[in-house]
């Protein structure tokens, strides 16, 4: 007899706290259609239960929240030109992005090991944001030939400074304390502690959704100084950061992070170079539609910056660059990507401009 298949997407409501728990833990809950649908029903259906006071949506696995989006159907679809389907995933995808952002009722992430991309997506708008020891947070898009979605545009122009363009131009990982500074995480609690405080959850009673959020945060208040965000990496070069990422074109930010790379501050000079490195990596072209995108979603409300990146992403994929740095990363591993322009300099803005047209 063959083994039953479980769902991919666990709901259940107890105590009047409904809980999503993503069940992919092979593919690091990467997201695909089945999942995004399964969600997207629940939370519909939990919006006008009164059972329902409050949602958590949480992993199977310590090892990843959620990874992202599905890469691999990505790159399957755009080696075959099924640009529309693609753009039918996004939709849905995106409206479970808005869905989750103007939720009636409080919704709650347990932003435990790896959220990046579209795990960003389902838990960066929660109205309470908790991460671990674990945690490691990240929009990096560029480095697989795509711009930061999934309300990404939004919700990194809106972080403080210049914060935000670095995060989506570098891919960088945060970790709990560097999450909490960055404004991308509301709470630490250690991982040791983590189940009990969920499973604490059952026996409390709770008169409403904000006596439960009260809940949340106070218990997390109790190991707050074990994460912290003031002496994060994030936080010792934000000065740095504001500094070589303000300007609003590439060849600015290059310019100055060339010049830092050169400073006589030892510290200063090797995260410039650190910093020019690991963009080298990224695809050229999205370097440009990345900062482009982030510069112009800062004036938007999140609903007019999906619908943006949503048609950016269409375009984007018709490029060919996604398809190749998904392949480079994980098709054929070799990560070594052929990007469409070998330096940065080499795209011009006439090709960027049309990507935004």
């Amino acid at each position: 007899m063959l083994d039953a298949i479980e769902p991919l997407v666990l709901t259940t409501v107890h105590n009047g706290i409904a809980t999503i728990t993503l069940n992919r833990a092979k593919a690091l809950n990467a997201l695909n259609l089945d999942m995004v649908r399964t969600m997207a029903t629940a939370l519909t259906a939990w919006a006008t239960d009164d059972a329902v006071m409050a949602v958590i949506v949480r992993s199977n696995s310590p090892k990843a929240l959620c990874a992202g989006g599905d890469i691999r159907y990505f790159h399957a679809a755009a080696v075959a030109k099924q640009f529309d389907e693609l753009d039918a995933f996004f939709g849905e995808e995106y409206a479970l992005n808005l869905h989750i952002a103007t939720y009636p009722k409080p919704y709650v992430a347990i932003m435990q090991g790896v959220v990046m991309g579209g795990g960003m997506g389902i838990s960066a708008t929660a109205a309470l944001r908790i991460v671990t020891d674990n945690s490691k947070l990240a929009m990096p898009e560029t480095k697989i030939g795509l711009f930061p979605d999934v309300g990404g545009t939004h919700f990194l122009a809106q972080l403080q400074g210049e914060l935000g363009v670095y995060l989506g131009l570098t891919g960088t990982v945060m970790d709990a304390a560097g999450a909490q500074f960055a404004g991308l995480a509301d709470a630490y609690c250690p991982a040791d502690a983590l189940d009990a405080l969920l499973a604490s959850l059952t026996t409390q009673r709770f008169v409403d959704g904000n006596a439960f959020l009260h809940y949340l945060r106070s218990e997390c208040a109790a190991h707050a100084g074990k994460a912290a965000p003031r002496t994060s990496s994030l936080a010792v070069q934000a000065t740095w950061i504001n500094a070589a990422f303000k300007g609003d074109d590439l060849a600015t930010v290059m310019a100055a992070l060339t010049q830092a790379s050169r400073s006589e501050d030892n510290a200063h000079a090797a995260w410039a170079s650190a910093t020019l490195a690991a963009m080298a990596h990224c695809s050229p072209l999205m370097l440009h539609v990345t900062l482009k995108a982030i510069r112009a979603a800062k004036p938007l409300t999140l609903a007019q910056a999906l619908a943006a990146e949503r048609t950016l992403m269409k375009r984007c994929f018709a490029t060919g660059e996604p398809a190749e740095g998904i392949r480079a990363l994980a098709v054929d591993k070799d990560h070594s990507p052929k990007w469409a322009h070998a330096h940065w300099a080499d795209v011009s803005e006439v090709q960027v401009a049309e990507l935004f047209a």
